[in-house]
């Protein structure tokens, strides 16, 4: 049997993948956190599954839970949040798995940010105005960050900075950001993206800490900053100019 790391996406039961759907079907377990889903995602399991959840477990209790379950030869979902590929403790998970002799495969999901970046209805890449995207944390109780990837040295980049597990600090990190970004950048911060109870607020590195404050938003939540969030200038890409148009863009930028 194999041990199956799920993307659970943004936790909207319809954002599942196929793939994750299916896994979801087939599982004889299923574990899940219950603060980041929609109940309707564990409609997936069968009646029959074992589901738990495992949001006042521990690394060590979960993978307690994932071995005992294989060693029952029973098929096992690790629902994640988002994308496994981020913030999902997804090494450590199975590096223990390797250890324990457990096999084990990993199934993409909806990454937080993409639905985020779609309530609010907007690309994080503009034309002539940012074509990247920084993915990043800020150090709380968490694991330090490395030394080379501080706040300020990703500002400076100019990039669309995309924060998670950070909606507690925006105030701090509002005013971090304001020496790059200028008071005036719009901030945007969407919790829940995706379910019914979803928050979107806007704003500026000047005013987004007082509507979080307000709103009360403490967990489940990204906060995107830069420029293409008002959608700005009037700038196009190449990708589907015709050979004229390409050709005309390519001698202004030429000079």
């Amino acid at each position: 049997m194999t041990v199956h790391f799920v993307g659970a996406g943004p936790g909207a039961a319809d954002l599942l993948t196929l793939r994750a759907a299916a896994a979801l079907a087939a599982a004889d377990v299923c574990l899940y956190a219950g603060t980041y889903l929609d109940d309707g995602v564990l409609d997936h399991c069968r009646p029959d599954a074992r589901v738990v959840d495992t949001q006042h477990l521990d690394l060590d209790g979960i993978i307690a839970a994932i071995v005992a379950a294989h060693a029952e030869g029973l098929e096992v979902v690790r629902l994640c949040s988002g994308d496994p590929s981020l913030y999902s403790a997804l090494a450590e998970q199975t590096r223990r798995l390797d250890a324990a002799g457990v096999p084990w495969d990993v199934v993409p999901g909806v990454p937080a940010y993409a639905a985020a970046a779609a309530e609010l209805g907007v690309e994080l890449t503009v034309p002539e105005v940012v074509q990247s995207v920084v993915l990043t944390r800020v150090q709380a109780r968490s694991t330090a960050m490395p030394s080379t990837e501080s706040l300020e040295n990703f500002a400076a980049t100019g990039a669309t900075l995309v924060l998670h597990l950070a909606i507690t600090r925006i105030r701090e990190l509002a005013d971090r950001l304001v020496p790059t970004h200028g008071a005036d950048c719009p901030v945007a911060v969407v919790a829940n993206a995706s379910r019914p109870h979803r928050v979107e607020l806007r704003g500026t590195l000047a005013d987004i800490a007082d509507a979080v404050e307000s709103a009360g938003l403490r967990q489940a939540a990204v906060i995107l900053v830069g420029r293409a969030l008002v959608r700005p200038g009037e700038a196009e890409s190449w990708l589907y100019a015709s050979d004229p148009e390409r050709e005309s863009k390519r001698r202004r930028v030429a000079g």
